[in-house]
């Protein structure tokens, strides 16, 4: 039997966007985020047979322009190299998770994306402004976690649909980047590993990594391959209350093809990310994170976020 302290963990791959996700897809992948494991103790993870919903909120706003490891100016980027002013995504997901018994798992995430971005251009004059509003890439993940008899180490698999729009446009009416578009256009492999434990009665802690890269390019663009890895740590002596800190670290590779921003894009980072969740009844809870920048190194001229916010709610059916 599985206590409390020690409740199956297990990796949905990409969230939250960042899920993930939606970070995934933001221009300059490197600098929007990284994974956030809350599905560790916010998704509810277990060995019972049944359903799960989780719906959660991310709010991302890029900002800061960075070179580098640098913070820098927009007066520092050199001209014939695209200048930003800003954008802001805000990214709400489905997430229903079934465990069809203690070994098996299966997942389905669905994306909404809300971005608006401005940008000045490579001329660096007039603006040009866009907002998008519409379904980003879907995912479905399978999980097996039944190598040993406490279900605590595990592996993931699975794809990201192409099923988000790559085709919008700025107000001005020519065509978006690729790296701001809902969807990138490709079908993703995405595997993972995932392993938890505790300490003590109280404290628990978890480690997991996972890479996602596209099987294919579309139309003159490939995303880079991401790799994250996330640790975090727990405490459950509050009972309803649960602290938890993580840190997630997350490499990026260059977008690929003529229509990808191959100077600016990709990098690594890491996020120490402080978060809480309540656990209103046996059946429902809810949790905020916040995620804060320890270390950027991205490539060419991006604009990074300073930090990010992540909500949401969960119920077990």
């Amino acid at each position: 039997m599985i206590t409390r302290y020690a409740s199956p963990f297990a990796l949905i791959a990409g969230l939250v966007a960042i899920s993930f996700a939606s970070s995934q897809n933001a221009l300059a992948c490197a600098s929007c985020g990284c994974s956030l494991a809350s599905d560790w103790e916010v998704q509810g993870y277990s060995i019972e047979p049944g359903l799960k919903l989780d719906i959660n909120f991310n709010y991302l706003d890029q900002t800061q322009y960075r070179h580098g490891t640098r913070h820098i100016s927009p007066n520092d980027v050199p001209e014939e190299t695209e200048l930003e002013k800003s954008t802001r995504t805000n990214t709400t997901t489905l997430n229903l998770d079934y465990i069809f018994n203690s070994d098996w798992a299966f997942s389905l995430q669905v994306p909404w994306i809300s971005r608006d971005h401005g940008t000045y251009g490579e001329e660096h004059d007039e603006l040009d402004t866009s907002s998008t509003n519409s379904i980003g890439d879907i995912k479905l993940m399978g999980r097996f976690q039944g190598f040993n008899a406490s279900h605590n180490f595990g592996i993931e698999m699975g794809i990201k649909l192409p099923t988000g729009s790559y085709e919008k446009s700025f107000r001005s009416g020519e065509g978006l980047d690729r790296g701001l578009q809902p969807g990138t256009g490709t079908t993703d492999f995405i595997a993972g590993l995932y392993y938890f434990d505790s300490f003590s009665e109280n404290w628990g802690y978890f480690a997991q990594a996972n890479v996602q890269t596209p099987f294919n390019s579309r139309d003159g663009y490939r995303p880079g391959t991401a790799e994250n890895l996330n640790v975090g740590v727990r405490y459950t002596g509050f009972h309803s209350i649960i602290p938890q800190l993580q840190l997630n670290g997350r490499i990026a590779s260059r977008d690929e093809g003529e229509n990808a921003d191959v100077l600016n894009s990709g990098g690594s980072m890491i996020y120490v990310s402080p978060g809480l969740t309540y656990e209103a009844t046996k059946q429902l809870s809810t949790y905020v994170f916040v995620q804060i920048p320890l270390y950027q190194n991205l490539n060419g001229y991006q604009l990074a976020p300073t930090w990010a916010l992540t909500v949401g709610v969960r119920y077990s059916f």
